[in-house]
C-alpha cells in the first residue's frame, strides 16, 4: 500500500472564510432548515390533523406519527452514513436529499395514520442520511479556527425552517387561505418545493478533499484544493505541515467497533450523552408544543404558529451570538456551561407552568429564554460527534450517535409527552420537563469530566485518521 505525504489538511485550515465556504454553509446547511421545517409542520399542524375530517388523529396518533419520523431518521442514519464513508459525501448528500423530497412531497398526499406514518418514516430517513452526511462536509472544508461557530450556526438553522414552518401554517391554515383539510397539505409540500431548490444549489459543490486523500484519490484531492484556493484569490501563507496516510485504507466496520469501544470508548460516552440529552429536550417540547397550547390554553390550531415564532427567533440566535465562544473560550467549558444552564432554565420553566404562572405567550417568551442556550448546546453536540472520531469513519459515527441518541431520548418524547398531555394534568407535563432537565445536567457533567478540547485544532490534530503512516 503506497504513502501519501499531503498537505491538504494545512491548506484548507489556513484559509481565510470567503465566498467558497458561504456557499458550503448555504447548499448544505439548509437541510437543517428542512429539518425545523419538518418538526415544526408536525407540532404546529398537530390540531389540525385531528380536525381534519379525512384524517381525524388524536393526540396518541400524533406521538406514534412523530415517533415513526423519527424512527426513520435512526436507520436513515445508519445506512446513509455508512454509505457516506464509503462512497463520498457529496453522493449521499444527493441521493438522501432526493428521499426526503419525495417522500415529503408525498406526506401531503396521505388518507390516512398508516399512510401518513409510511410516508413520515421515509421523510425521517432522508433528513437522517443528510445529517451525516453534511455534518461530515461541513466540518471536512471549514477552517479549524472557525469550525466551532460555523457548525453551530448552520445546525442553529434548524430555526429558520421551525419560523418557516409556523409562518407557513398560519397562512395556509387560515379559512381565508386553503382551510384545515387542503393548508395542513400544502403544507408539506412546501418542504418538497425547497428540497427542489436545495438540488440546484448543490450541484457545482466539490467533493470533501479530506475524503478523497484518504480513498486512494490524491490527485483528484489537491485538484480540488489547488480549484478552491484559485476562487479565494487572496494571498495565502506557505504551510509546511503534513501528513503521512495509506493512501487507501478502507475503514470497516470492525475499526469502527475499535474506535468507539476500545480506542476512544470515553469519547464515545459523551457523544453519546450529549445526543440522547438533547434529543429528548428538543423531541419532547416541539413535538408536543401545538397539543400544549390547544390542550391548556385553548388556542386554536390555525394560530399555534404565532406562538412558535418567539422561540424561532431565541433558538437562530442563540448559536450565532454564542458560537465564537466555543472557539474562543473552548469546547468543554462552553458546551458543558450550555448543557447545564439549559437544563436549569427548562426546570424554572417546567415550575411556572405547573403553577399555572404563564400565559400562553409568556410560556413561549420562557421557552424562547430556554432555547437561546439550548440550541447552541444542542448544535454542539453534533459538532463534538464530528470532530473527535477519525476521518474515515466520521460520517458513520454522526450517524451511530445521531440513531443511539435519537433512539435513547428522542424518540420516546414525542410518545411520552403525546400521553402526558392527552392526561390534561399540568404536573405530568412538568415531570416531563423535569427529566429533559436532569439528562441535560447529567450531560453536563460528563463533559465536564471527560470533553475534548478540539478548539482551533485541525481534525487529523484532535484524532488520528485510521490510514496514518508513521515516519
Amino acid at each position: 500500500m503506497a504513502i501519501l505525504t499531503t498537505d491538504i489538511p494545512a491548506r484548507l485550515d489556513r484559509l481565510p472564510f470567503a465566498a467558497f465556504h458561504r456557499r458550503v454553509v448555504i447548499a448544505l446547511g439548509v437541510t437543517w432548515v428542512l429539518d425545523g421545517l419538518e418538526v415544526t409542520l408536525a407540532g404546529t399542524l398537530a390540531s389540525a390533523l385531528q380536525e381534519s375530517p379525512v384524517m381525524q388523529f388524536d393526540p396518541t396518533d400524533i406521538g406514534l406519527a412523530n415517533g415513526v419520523y423519527l424512527a426513520g431518521a435512526v436507520l436513515g442514519a445508519l445506512l446513509f452514513g455508512q454509505l457516506a464513508d464509503r462512497f463520498g459525501r457529496k453522493k449521499l448528500f444527493t441521493v438522501t436529499l432526493l428521499v426526503y423530497l419525495l417522500a415529503t412531497a408525498a406526506t401531503g398526499f396521505s388518507w390516512n395514520l398508516a399512510s401518513f406514518a409510511f410516508f413520515r418514516f421515509f421523510t425521517g430517513a432522508g433528513i437522517g442520511g443528510e445529517y451525516a452526511a453534511i455534518n461530515s462536509a461541513i466540518q471536512e472544508l471549514i477552517p479549524a479556527r472557525l469550525r466551532g461557530r460555523v457548525d453551530l450556526a448552520v445546525n442553529g438553522s434548524f430555526w429558520a425552517g421551525a419560523a418557516l414552518g409556523a409562518i407557513g401554517s398560519l397562512t395556509l391554515l387560515s379559512p381565508a387561505t386553503l382551510g384545515v383539510e387542503l393548508g395542513w397539505r400544502a403544507c408539506f409540500l412546501i418542504g418538497a418545493l425547497l428540497g427542489l431548490i436545495v438540488l440546484f444549489l448543490r450541484r457545482h459543490l466539490p467533493e470533501s478533499p479530506r475524503w478523497l486523500m484518504t480513498h486512494g484519490r490524491g490527485a483528484e484531492a489537491h485538484a480540488v484544493v489547488d480549484a478552491i484556493e484559485r476562487d479565494i484569490a487572496v494571498p495565502l501563507q506557505s504551510v509546511t505541515t503534513t501528513v503521512r496516510l495509506h493512501d487507501d485504507h478502507r475503514a470497516t466496520l470492525a475499526d469502527a467497533a475499535r474506535s468507539l469501544f476500545v480506542h476512544h470508548r470515553k469519547r464515545a460516552l459523551v457523544a453519546l450523552a450529549l445526543m440522547s440529552a438533547q434529543a429528548f429536550f428538543y423531541n419532547a417540547i416541539f413535538f408536543s408544543w401545538a397539543l400544549v397550547l390547544t390542550k391548556f390554553y385553548g388556542v386554536s390550531g390555525d394560530a399555534v404558529g404565532w406562538y412558535l415564532l418567539p422561540f424561532c427567533v431565541g433558538n437562530v440566535a442563540g448559536p450565532l451570538l454564542l458560537g465564537p465562544l466555543f472557539d474562543q473560550v473552548g469546547r468543554r467549558k462552553m458546551i458543558s456551561a450550555t448543557y447545564a444552564l439549559s437544563g436549569i432554565l427548562l426546570l424554572i420553566v417546567g415550575v411556572l407552568f405547573a403553577r399555572d404562572l404563564f400565559s400562553p405567550i409568556g410560556l413561549a417568551v420562557g421557552l424562547a429564554v430556554v432555547f437561546f442556550v439550548a440550541s447552541a448546546a444542542a448544535s454542539s453536540a453534533y459538532l463534538t460527534v464530528g470532530e473527535t472520531f477519525p476521518l474515515e469513519i466520521r460520517a458513520l459515527t454522526i450517524a451511530i450517535f445521531y440513531a443511539g441518541g435519537t433512539g435513547l431520548g428522542g424518540i420516546a418524547a414525542p410518545v411520552l409527552f403525546g400521553r402526558l398531555v392527552a392526561g390534561g394534568e399540568r404536573s405530568d407535563v412538568f415531570f416531563g420537563y423535569a427529566l429533559g432537565s436532569v439528562l441535560m445536567l447529567l450531560a453536563a457533567g460528563i463533559v465536564v469530566r471527560w470533553g475534548v478540547d478540539a478548539e482551533r485544532r485541525s481534525l487529523e490534530d484532535v484524532t488520528r485518521p485510521l490510514s496514518h503512516a508513521a515516519e
